[in-house]
Order: structure tokens, then sequence, then C-alpha cells
């Protein structure tokens, strides 16, 4: 069994698909390099990315694939999945061995590797869907909006330019507490920051609420008002905690102000 380690980066995965043509290989596995290699594996080959290889094969998907497509493979990739690398490495193998003029693979949902990534790319396109539902934003003092959110994928490049277009006149912060980066527009610019000193945060990671002495005093008053709102409509005779959770499930819960 021959298997692939990488830096479980899309940089590097593309690079193992160069690699397995320049070598003649066909690769059983492409695991990240620290993760645990599959039972018999008797062969290991280190892929060392590169970005000219990575642009190479990305130039040939865009000949080959559908812009749909190519939108998947990145969506895919956004799910962190430890398990999407294998099949994904195989399903874009699969698109460069097709001969000429061959129907595309991309819906031949029938192979086990192009379901495999479409069905990830499908539960990462869910989750975007549901962070732009359940952000709730908080306003501080100087004017800015936070929204903190901790999704179980990585999909903040997928709804920032939601919120962009949507609160385009107004300065935001959308942080992922999870992998502890975020997005800050400024009015003109959408920018990708990180913190060096999370204690020093004017926000509780764990539960994404500003400190009393930064949040707006509206705010404060609003959100107040929020929640007496939420608990005023609801009409306990018509409780549905299982529609409830299927229809926001609980993990959202602790950063929505109608909750707390």
């Amino acid at each position: 069994m021959l298997a692939y380690t990488f830096d479980n980066t899309l940089d590097g995965l593309l690079t193992a698909v160069f690699d397995a043509f320049a070598l003649h290989q066909a690769p059983d596995a492409l695991i990240a390099e620290g993760d645990i290699l599959p039972m018999f594996c008797t062969d290991v080959h280190r892929v060392r990315t590169a970005e000219d290889k990575a642009r190479r094969v990305w130039a040939g998907l865009e000949k080959r694939l559908s812009r749909e497509a190519l939108r998947m493979i990145t969506v895919a990739w956004l799910s962190e999945d430890r398990e999407l690398p294998t099949p994904l490495l195989h399903y874009i193998c699969k698109v460069f061995r097709q001969p000429e003029g061959a129907p595309g693979i991309e819906r031949n949902f029938s192979d086990p590797d192009v379901l495999s990534v479409t069905n990830t790319a499908r539960r990462v396109m869910h989750e975007k869907h549901r962070m732009m539902q359940f952000v709730r934003f908080q306003k501080t003092k100087d004017g800015t909006y936070l929204g903190v959110v901790s999704p179980d994928h990585n999909v903040l490049p997928l709804v920032v330019h939601h919120f962009r277009d949507r609160f385009g006149d107004q300065p935001w912060l959308l942080y992922d507490a999870r992998r502890r980066y975020g997005f800050y527009y400024d009015r003109q610019e959408v920018v990708r920051i990180t913190f060096e000193d999370e204690d020093a945060l004017p926000f509780d990671l764990q539960t994404g609420r500003l400190s009393s002495d930064v949040i707006s005093q509206d705010d404060q008053l609003f959100q107040d008002l929020w929640r007496t709102y939420f608990k005023a409509i609801c009409i306990r005779q018509r409780m549905n905690p299982r529609k409830q959770l299927n229809d926001m499930p609980r993990r959202y819960w602790k950063y929505m102000t109608e909750m707390q």
C-alpha cells in the first residue's frame, strides 16, 4: 500500500496530484503529516508543497471542470475533514485520466470519490447558510459591531461577502472563536485578522459576549428588549423542542442573544 503525506494545505494536495503523475504512481491514501498511517502501509512518499506545481494542476482543472465543480473542490476543502484528502486526491486524478472529449465525471455520483467530495461540499454549504441565519452582532462603544461564531467547518470565507453587502455602511468584526481568526470591515475593505494576546480580548471566547466596559449602552438595552420579546411571543402550548433543535441546533445557542 502506497501512502502520500502532505502539509494539510490545498496547495499541498494539488502538489500531491502533480507528484502522482510525475512518478507514475497511484497512491492509495493521502495523509496529513502527523496523522496515523493506514495499516499495511508499505511505502510512504512525502509531498513537498510547491506553489508552481499546485498552480499547474489547478490550471489543468480549470480546463477540464466547470466553474461549479471547481468551487465544489474549494468549498469541500473548507470542511477541514481529515478523511477528505484521499477521496479528493483520487477525484482529481480521475479528472486528469479521462480521455479527451469524454464526459466529465463531476456529476457521476456512482463514483464513491465524486460522491464523497460532493457530499462534503454540501455539508459546508449547509453550515454557511446557518451561519448567515444565526450570527448575532453586538455594538461596541466605538460603533463597531462584533459577531462571534464557532462553526463546525471553516465557513467564514464563504459568508464574509454576504455581511459586507448587507452591512456595508458600518464597521464590523466577524470572529471565529474555534479557529482564532476573523474578518474586519472598516466600511471600505475586508481584512483577515488575528489577535496575538487573547487574554486582552474585549469579549469572552466561550460566550461571545462583550465585556461591560466595551459594549454600547444602547446595545445592552436592545439585547434585553430582544430577549423579552422572544419570551413574549413564545406560545407554550405550541412549543416543539424537537423541531426547534432541528431548525436551530443547540451548538449555535451560546452565541445567540435570545438563548442566553
